[in-house]
């Protein structure tokens, strides 16, 4: 059998397409994340129409050392709950307010929150990624995964599964091989 020209031409951005697709990994609408830097498992959601993470955090502090901004909190996550965390700020996100959510005597239509690094696995995963930090008690998942850090994972989302990724099991990033 000969394949002309032409049908071989509108097969190569499917084949190419299948490619760059086998090398992402599927993750349901909701998975289980492991921060490492906080020995903590939390469920979390993964929206692909968010653009950045959120992190549950009560008594969000922020503070001067050394001439940097860090920032001292809680994690929000009931279970998680312990002594307060401090970490340094790698930047300040503006959150777009929702329209319930906008106060006109304030005037400003954005939210300002500290963002910090954090070490997540998910599955066999693990990346660095940044997260905001919000209090989300008012929602049923503490942690919400946006798309920057999706693209951190190469994943692809089917919204019509759930934690298909199974509890977060990734090597510890001091370990050597063998061990």
């Amino acid at each position: 059998m000969r394949i002309s020209p032409f049908l071989l031409f509108c097969l190569l951005p499917g084949l190419a397409s299948a490619s760059v697709a086998g090398q992402k990994t599927i993750y349901g609408l909701n998975e289980y994340a492991r921060i490492t830097d906080f020995d903590v498992e939390l469920p979390a959601k993964l929206d692909t129409g968010a653009m950045t993470a959120s992190l549950s955090a009560r008594h969000i502090q922020r503070f001067e050392r050394d001439g940097e901004t860090w920032v001292r909190f809680q994690l929000g996550d009931d279970e998680a709950a312990g002594p307060p965390i401090e970490r340094p700020v790698s930047r300040i996100s503006r959150i777009k307010r929702r329209s319930g959510d906008y106060n006109p005597d304030e005037g400003k239509s954005y939210t300002a929150r500290p963002v910090i690094e954090v070490q997540l696995c998910m599955g066999q995963t693990l990346r660095t990624i940044e997260v905001n930090l919000t209090d989300r008690s008012a929602f049923q998942y503490p942690l919400l995964i946006g798309s920057d850090a999706l693209s951190e994972f190469a994943a692809l989302v089917d919204p019509g599964l759930k934690y298909v990724a199974g509890k977060p099991a990734c090597p510890s990033p001091d370990a050597t091989p063998g061990e």
